[in-house]
């Protein structure tokens, strides 16, 4: 692992100053959205990962605002789609329409959809089809549109945050397999306390307080996450998330009992890239240019919740996923050989256990 004392002088230039343009950010972003600390930096996560989160909670706890205030506060394009069981794959997408030229031709002019944005929020997105909500499947994984013959490369940053509420089911189509797993996160969206109602009340009751700040733009957002991608991963970092990830799996060789029994399907590869791309995020979050075993932890919940899939037991009894992931991250443990190679690069002995 690269120690802080290694670091070149621009490298530490860059890891601070990304730290105190996400602390700006979160601070612009807290005069709209009061509490909500994890949620506000789950998306600001995914936003810096090039990944999409699914925001899940009950009516009315600002998700939408949310997502408005950070296309704001990041000065980006951002388009609402309502998500309604009529709405059609070309409502998304767009589409190609026969228009006359000035000469009086016909011609055929593909008008773009609200996919064409930087932040796209799909709002209650379980509302949609199956149809529908595959029309974001190459989107949201390639970062591209096709349609007919023709293919049409998204405007980078691009992220979608997509909304669904647990409590009304009926009348709604729950998201497929693969569609989830094209989301990095799954964050929940609790309810606040009282002394965040108070201040909600004060914010919202009150006068208007307009647009937000606008603390970062287009090109800071891409250079952020060029850093992101440079930040290293010691090997034995890498090797926990993957026995995390296996352990996931029913027939995993570290699976805990919970998971043997309940779980259905464990996490697909993109849920250790999810991690591992996290865990390097939240390292520079606090100023540091290497990932830990630490990290990944933190990380793990959001970024394989939503792609552990339970068992028709485990649903009855009422199991949920993060019951198994906390089980498995306090049953994996750094193996010895990892802590070896550790040490070793830091040139302290580690002695028997």
């Amino acid at each position: 692992m690269t120690e802080p004392n290694d670091l070149s002088s621009d490298v530490h230039a860059q890891v601070e100053q990304f730290r105190q343009q996400i602390a700006v950010a979160r601070e612009e972003i807290g005069r709209a959205i009061i509490g909500h600390r994890e949620v506000v930096d789950g998306v600001l996560t995914c936003m810096l990962a090039g990944g999409h989160a699914l925001l899940e909670g009950v009516p009315g706890l600002g998700k939408t605002m949310l997502v408005r205030t950070l296309s704001e506060v990041m000065h980006l394009t951002f388009s609402r789609i309502q998500f309604t069981p009529d709405l059609m794959p070309a409502d998304i997408l767009g589409t190609t329409v026969i228009d006359e030229t000035q000469h009086g031709a016909k011609a055929f002019e593909f008008r773009k959809g609200p996919i064409f944005s930087n932040i796209v929020l799909a709002d209650e997105i379980n509302r949609a089809t199956p149809k529908t909500q595959s029309a974001l499947l190459e989107a949201m994984q390639e970062h591209r549109v096709s349609v007919g013959r023709q293919t049409y490369t998204l405007d980078e940053p691009f992220v979608v945050l997509a909304t669904q509420n647990p409590l009304e089911m009926e009348g709604t189509y729950p998201l497929p397999e693969a569609q989830l797993d094209r989301f990095l996160f799954k964050l929940y969206v609790p309810f606040p306390n009282r002394e965040e109602l108070h201040q909600i009340l004060d914010l919202t009751t009150g006068e208007s307080q307009g647009r937000r700040r606008e603390v970062l733009d287009k090109a800071s957002i891409l250079a952020m996450q060029k850093l992101v991608r440079q930040v290293p991963i010691a090997r034995h970092v890498q090797d926990y998330a993957i026995r995390v990830l296996q352990a996931t799996h029913p027939e995993g060789p570290e699976a805990p009992e919970i998971a043997k029994r309940y779980v259905r399907f464990g996490a697909s590869p993109r849920g250790a890239q999810a991690v591992l791309l996290a865990a390097k995020i939240r390292a520079l979050f606090e100023g540091r240019f290497a990932g830990s075993i630490d990290d990944v932890r933190a990380v793990a919940l959001p970024a394989l919740r939503h792609r552990v899939l339970l068992n028709f037991e485990g649903e009855a009894e009422g199991i949920k996923s993060d019951q198994v992931i906390e089980a498995i991250l306090k049953s994996v443990v750094e193996t010895k050989a990892g802590m070896k190679d550790a040490a070793d690069k830091k040139g302290v002995h580690v002695g028997a256990a």
